[in-house]
């Protein structure tokens, strides 16, 4: 029993290997900077696309040596699409705001959910931006939400760039300064520096959750 649970181990081990490797080919193409871009549209639009992941990979390979392009060239595909696709999760969210304003006439309950996300991002909004970007889903959330609940689009054109560039900067410097030390071992570097990232990741989404929850308790309290 214990052989056969760690054969399968080994299997899956080996596995992940030669999917790192692939990647780590497809990473020294000029092309797979289209890449970057296009995950990260997609993933402000459809949240279970990683693109955290093809920037690491993206800079593990500047990391490695196996990369044509300069980190900044990652850092820039990154930002572009992550940019691009917040703008246009901004358009969804504000093409469906009069239809969530007619459900919030109905019903009450929904109406104050849409009050206090208003004043949320109206009173945090930029800060907010940047801190959900980190945070698969959450970036799409916020980013309808803006849309949803009209914010100024010279607003949020501004918030979001600033948060693209921060997010793209991150992922991307991360994976060159975590997985340079082992430039000789592709699949190593790239499961460091995903691990790393994928904690920091996890601690802020931590602490993004407490501070909402505090926000909601002191919102919901009766004035005095």
């Amino acid at each position: 029993m214990l052989a056969a649970n760690l054969g399968f181990l080994n299997g899956v081990i080996d596995w992940l290997s030669e999917f790192t490797d692939k990647l780590g080919d497809w990473a020294g193409n000029w092309w797979f900077l289209g890449v970057i871009f296009t995950i990260a549209l997609l993933d402000s639009v459809i949240p279970v696309v990683p693109s955290e992941t093809t920037v690491i990979i993206g800079g593990v390979a500047v990391a490695t040596g196996t990369a044509p392009y300069p980190l900044v060239a990652v850092i820039a595909a990154g930002a572009a699409g992550a940019f691009i696709g917040d703008n246009m999760a901004f358009s969804i969210g504000k093409h469906w705001s009069d239809a969530f304003e007619r459900r919030a006439q109905r019903k009450p309950k929904f109406a104050a959910k849409l009050t206090w996300a208003r004043e949320q991002i109206a009173a945090r909004g930029g800060l907010l931006l940047i801190t959900a970007r980190f945070i698969p889903g959450g970036r799409t959330a916020i980013t309808i939400a803006s849309g949803i609940t009209r914010q100024s689009r010279a607003w949020f054109v501004r918030w979001t760039f600033i948060a693209a560039l921060i997010w793209a900067t991150y992922a991307a410097g991360l994976a060159r300064l975590v997985g340079e030390p082992f430039k000789d071992d592709h699949s190593k570097a790239f499961w460091i520096a995903f691990g790393t990232a994928l904690g920091i990741n996890v601690a802020i989404e931590i602490v993004r959750y407490f501070r909402l929850k505090r926000a909601e308790r002191e919102w919901s309290k009766p004035a005095v």
